[in-house]
């Protein structure tokens, strides 16, 4: 997931932290620290777009336990920042972000640099029966991808879809060859971003092994052959890669572009607040699997056991029901709740008044009849980034 792109009417609390480095944080626990006495500053950075989902949770929290907390400071960065600057302060002993909310791209960073702290089991006395209320693909997201060190805080089963404008495309691609097809007849109006940066581009990458039959679609590096023919081939018929989705959004809303690959949120979202027209329609291509994400929460290491208590304890609060409601948001990851038991009628009524205007009825059921697969495991989601920078976008370089 990227950061987003559109985001309005969001306040961000400002002030300074600064980060102690202690030996302990970075070793294994029997128990969670114990809370502070006094109230300690949180900062947290969001990589991925996350604290449009969650922030007014998190505020909730600083209004509920002002012993805890005496604020939070909510910061946002590109992704690809993200490991180069906790490396830097890490290696200083002066981390200042106690929190990262992110996608699976910076969950994979952070592992591949031991970045983080592992979370569970060092600390399951904070997250009591956790695998019992997790809704069952966003437990199979948090033991697989999060393995330990992210914890998921929204979920959703993503996509790949494709996105179309339908007074400029009479002839509706149904599978990845009429895709092709379409694609070579009409170059340059097909589009999709880099898959680093954007979850529909790193969706329909994953989600291609599935469409093709490749071998096995969980082994980028030896198993994709037919996928890194295919998105090289359809390549020629595409202008250039954006280094994000929003630039999708904001030229197929334009009309540059006539389809665009895209997912549940990133279909409800940017219709909601006009970037895209609300007659656009989404459809799915033959074969199709979702290919689920979610943001997660992570800590880094070398924060405080003060600070690091109350993470844990705000990462507990932030997985009620009351919290995740909050997700359903403006249906940027729809529907957004990881738990069990959150039904839209918990959100904001302006959150239910969206999704009743821009949700599609026909999610229900593309929902409930098409298998939802796991993303790549961190490690083999960054030897797939990198095989896609090299035959894929190094060719539009």
């Amino acid at each position: 997931m990227t950061a987003r792109e559109f985001r309005v009417n969001r306040r961000t609390i400002l002030g300074g932290i600064g980060g102690t480095f202690l030996a302990g944080t970075t070793g294994a626990w029997a128990q969670s620290p114990k809370l502070p006495a006094s109230p300690v500053v949180i900062s947290v950075m969001d990589v991925g777009g996350a604290l449009a989902l969650s922030q007014p949770a998190f505020e909730n929290y600083a209004r509920k336990y002002p012993e805890r907390t005496e604020r939070i400071v909510f910061t946002k960065a590109p992704v690809t920042e993200l490991a180069g600057k906790l490396r830097a302060q890490q290696e200083a002993n002066r981390v200042d972000i106690d929190m990262v909310l992110t996608g699976s791209d910076g969950l994979a960073a952070g592992l591949a640099n031991g970045t983080w702290i592992k979370i569970l089991p060092n600390f399951n006395d904070k997250f009591p029966k956790i695998e019992d209320n997790y809704e069952p693909a966003a437990l199979a997201l948090h033991k697989k991808q999060g393995a330990g060190y992210g914890v998921v805080v929204n979920y959703y089963p993503s996509g790949p879809l494709i996105e179309y404008a339908p007074e400029r495309v009479k002839e509706v691609p149904g599978s990845v060859e009429e895709l092709l097809a379409w694609a070579k007849a009409n170059p340059g109006r097909f589009m999709y971003a880099r898959p680093t940066n954007s979850g529909p581009g790193r969706t329909f990458m994953m989600g291609l092994p599935y469409l093709l039959g490749d071998k096995d679609p969980q082994d980028p590096v030896d198993g994709w052959e037919k996928t890194w023919g295919y998105l090289a081939e359809i390549g020629q018929y595409i202008d250039y890669y954006p280094a994000g989705t929003g630039v999708t959004m904001k030229e197929f809303g334009e009309g540059s572009r006539d389809i665009i690959i895209s997912t549940t949120g990133w279909d409800i979202n940017p219709r909601a607040l006009g970037i895209v027209p609300e007659s656009a329609r989404i459809g799915t291509l033959k074969g199709f699997h979702w290919v689920s994400d979610a943001f997660f929460m992570c800590v880094p290491k070398g924060i405080s056991d003060d600070k690091l208590a109350v993470v844990l304890d705000l990462m507990a609060f932030l997985l009620t029901p009351e919290a995740q409601a909050y997700s359903y948001d403006e249906g940027y990851l729809y529907p957004g709740p990881a738990v069990k038991n959150v039904p839209v009628s918990m959100a904001p009524q302006h959150s239910q008044d969206i999704v009743k205007r821009f949700g599609r009825e026909e999610y229900a059921g593309l929902i409930a009849n098409n298998p939802i697969e796991l993303p790549l495991p961190p490690e083999k989601m960054i030897a797939a980034f990198r095989k896609w920078d090299e035959l894929v976008g190094a060719k539009k370089s």
